[in-house]
């Protein structure tokens, strides 16, 4: 089991600060990556998100990767379809090579109409923008020159450049636990699931084991805690583990930094034996 903590990028705690004070301390308490949460722009009265306070997910991961040398850094997850994607894979290959080497692209189909309509992304075309848009980026990441064909995507790709390339692959993670986002997961490099329990996630470990086994396959999820019980906190990361997850991203939901930092030592100690 790899334990990952979310940076406090979201919301009044969000700062330079704060996300440079959090990111030092997971590495130095030995989590193994910090992670990232992606919305652009939300309706003024939307029950959900709980703050329109974003800081941009790619920017973050930069600042924290500046004052870091080990941890690993995840987006948890990117909204792709909103996105064009070469712009994209060059902020991304960019920072994977800033880092080292250590960036997870953990991405996903996105949910939220309204953001889609103001960004003027089609929201019932997000499914095949996805897919094309992984396509994309991994052809400009591996291609010197790249052509390729799109069909949904608005973009003429023939014989073009795009450097620098990443010098390591960045792997793909993909979120949800619909069934075309475990198809896709399965043709890519990873699962990131989010909030179920263990007994929810078992089938699902299951079902991912049972088409890749290989070890470079990542099963991950992502869970977050009240800060009050660490004992139960312990309890269910012993039970994702006993069903084969092998990589947890912890958030907090505390709202002021100080809080939030301390519920951070507070995981670690739950984590005990989770942590490098």
């Amino acid at each position: 089991m790899r334990l990952g903590i979310h940076l406090p990028h979201i919301g009044r705690k969000a700062g330079p600060e704060a996300i440079r004070r959090a990111a030092v301390q997971a590495e130095q308490l030995g989590f193994a990556d910090v992670w990232v949460s992606e919305h652009i722009i939300v309706p003024r009265d939307a029950p959900y998100p709980p703050s329109a306070v974003f800081w941009d997910p790619v920017l973050t991961l930069t600042w924290a990767a500046a004052y870091t040398q080990r941890v690993g850094l995840g987006t948890s997850v990117l909204v792709l379809p909103m996105r064009h994607p070469l712009p994209l894979a060059k902020e991304l290959a960019t920072l994977q090579n800033l880092s080292g080497g250590r960036l997870i692209l953990g991405a996903g189909v996105g949910w939220l109409e309204a953001e889609f309509d103001a960004l003027g992304v089609p929201f019932h075309e997000r499914g095949r923008r996805m897919d094309e848009g992984i396509a994309m980026m991994r052809a400009v990441w591996s291609e010197d020159p790249v052509t390729f064909p799109t069909r949904v995507i608005p973009a003429i790709i023939e014989d073009m450049r795009s450097l620098p390339k990443p010098e390591q692959p960045i792997p793909i993670w993909i979120g949800g636990s619909s069934e075309p986002a475990l198809n896709r997961a399965l043709r890519l490099d990873g699962w990131h699931g989010s909030r179920c329990s263990p007994e929810q996630a078992a089938p699902i470990v299951q079902r991912l084991r049972s088409v890749r086994p290989d070890p470079d396959f990542a099963v991950s999820l992502r869970y977050g805690w009240d800060g009050r019980d660490p004992g139960a906190l312990r309890a269910r990361l012993e039970g994702y583990a006993a069903v084969g997850v092998e990589h947890v991203l912890i958030e907090p939901a505390e709202r002021e930094l100080a809080d939030w930092l301390a519920a951070v030592e507070r995981i670690a100690q739950a984590g005990a034996g989770m942590l490098s």
